[in-house]
């Protein structure tokens, strides 16, 4: 089958409740972040995802063919590295550098990555490697990755004040805005 003979996905129900899903598609952090692609399901049935515009996948997620039939979306199990100790602290840590988390009670999780895990490792943390799911928080500003944020008319965060400012994330780029605020 070429792209266009392909069951179309179209829409996305997010994690819905009590729902059986006709098929299943097992996809890692990096795959569940798309917009149009071919995917394969856990039975080999080819799809293709058509979405209006790129969305994060949440494990549960499931999505709408046009042929009315659904797909439920799993989180594939991937190399991680469970953090233990002053998690606050460290949380901050991983954040900082912009570094993709799932917080758990009494542990956070994130992908395997060497440099991260030093610099935990040289901050206390206690560090077990282990590969499961992972679904990490989404970013602070709904677009459900922690890869940044954009500032459109509406960039939804309140500031209190009247001017324009930038952000500097450190990595290469700012962002730039100018905007009312009332001073009260």
């Amino acid at each position: 089958m070429t792209a266009p003979d392909l069951p179309r996905a179209t829409g996305i129900r997010r994690r819905p409740e009590a729902l059986t899903a006709d098929l299943r598609v097992t996809l890692d952090y990096d795959a569940r972040f798309l917009r149009r692609r071919r995917l394969t399901t856990d039975s080999g049935e080819a799809i293709l995802v058509d979405l209006p515009e790129t969305a994060s996948l949440d494990d549960g997620d499931v999505l709408e063919l046009e042929d009315g039939r659904t797909v439920m979306v799993a989180a594939a199990p991937e190399p991680l590295v469970a953090v233990t100790g002053d998690l606050p602290r460290l949380a901050w840590h991983i954040g900082n550098r912009h570094t993709p988390c799932e917080i758990t009670p009494g542990r956070l999780l994130i992908r395997r990555d060497r440099v991260i895990e030093a610099m935990l490792a040289q901050l206390g943390a206690g560090l077990e490697p282990l590969n499961g799911p992972f679904c990490p928080e989404g970013g602070a500003y709904g677009h459900g990755r922690t890869m940044g944020h954009d500032h459109g008319d509406g960039h939804g965060h309140a500031h209190g004040h009247a001017h324009g400012h930038g952000h500097d994330h450190g990595h290469g780029h700012t962002h730039r805005h100018e905007h009312p605020h009332n001073h009260r």
